[in-house]
């Protein structure tokens, strides 16, 4: 079938192709999970218990005698459940506004409908984060990272505390894809913090991309507003956190002849959070000082 600019099928198209472009480059949470299918309404899972496994008393696993039994012991797990969630959002444009407004409300409308879904997205995988970080480092009053005394700010001792509390759970920051999430407040602060700039490990971003602006201690530094205010994360990327993803971002198009354009955007999903001290928080970064 021959199709001319003005049907719809292609318009359709384009917006789908625009949308989906859009939130694609405004997803930051989404870069930190390993995305998995889904077909079930219930997601079940089983978080596991990160303690190495060591024999019982006496049943030490170096040096069994000849002819004894095994020193044993078998890791243990908790059932999680999660329910799949929609996420969508949807914007009208009157015929008489996409032809004659003074801005390009279309653009403007599949902008803001890509970026609702995925900061909608982000908040909840950040809420999962935040919420199940298996270890928190808690900065000491009078020492956050804007704290009025200069001498005591030291964000960076934090950051290498976060990182000793994923070694001692058996986890390798440096060996894996590792993310210091930041509020834009925390990230001036701590980029303006000169134990970071004077810091070999730092480094600014060749290109930034969805938020990453740059590294420190070996981490990427990610940026979003949907980290909460005094806190940030350290997290091992794709490791213990999963996007469990049921419909991907789609988008629908629905055109009244003459009268009005409605942009639909919508995809179902759950985050789980299946290894939580893969999640340090650090809190109390921010003393409250504009």
């Amino acid at each position: 079938m021959v199709s001319y600019p003005e049907q719809v099928d292609l318009r359709a198209e384009n917006i789908d192709k625009l949308i989906k472009a859009i939130a694609l480059q405004e997803y930051r949470m989404k870069q930190v999970c390993s995305i998995n299918t889904s077909s079930s309404f219930i997601e079940t899972y089983y978080r596991e218990d990160n303690v190495e496994l060591v024999g019982a008393t006496g049943e030490a696993i170096r040096g069994v005698p000849r002819l004894a039994e095994f020193p044993y012991a078998e890791p243990n797990w908790t059932k999680v459940q999660s329910y799949i969630e929609k996420y969508a959002f949807s914007s009208t444009i009157s015929y008489e506004d996409e032809l004659l407004a003074n801005i390009d409300v279309i653009s403007r409308s599949l902008l803001r409908v890509g970026r609702a879904v995925a900061n909608a997205v982000d908040q909840q995988i950040f809420a999962v984060l935040n919420d199940g970080a298996g270890n928190t480092v808690t900065v000491a009053v009078g020492s956050e990272w804007n704290s009025g005394t200069v001498a005591n700010r030291d964000p960076i001792q934090n950051v290498l505390h976060a990182k000793r509390l994923l070694y001692e759970d058996n986890y390798d920051p440096d060996g894996n894809e590792t993310y210091l999430i930041l509020n834009p407040k925390d990230y001036s602060s701590i980029l303006g913090n000169a134990k970071v700039i004077s810091n070999p490990t730092f480094k600014a971003s060749d290109v930034v991309s969805n938020g990453v602006v740059g590294k420190i201690c070996g981490l990427k530094l990610l940026v979003s507003n949907v980290v909460s205010v005094s806190g940030a994360l350290v997290v091992i990327a794709k490791e213990g956190i999963t996007w469990k993803q049921a419909v991907p971002l789609t988008v629908v198009t629905e055109e009244k002849k003459g009268i009005s354009k409605t942009v639909k955007a919508y995809e179902m999903g759950v985050p789980q959070l299946t290894a939580p001290n893969t999640v340090v928080k650090i809190k109390n970064t921010d003393s409250g000082a504009a």
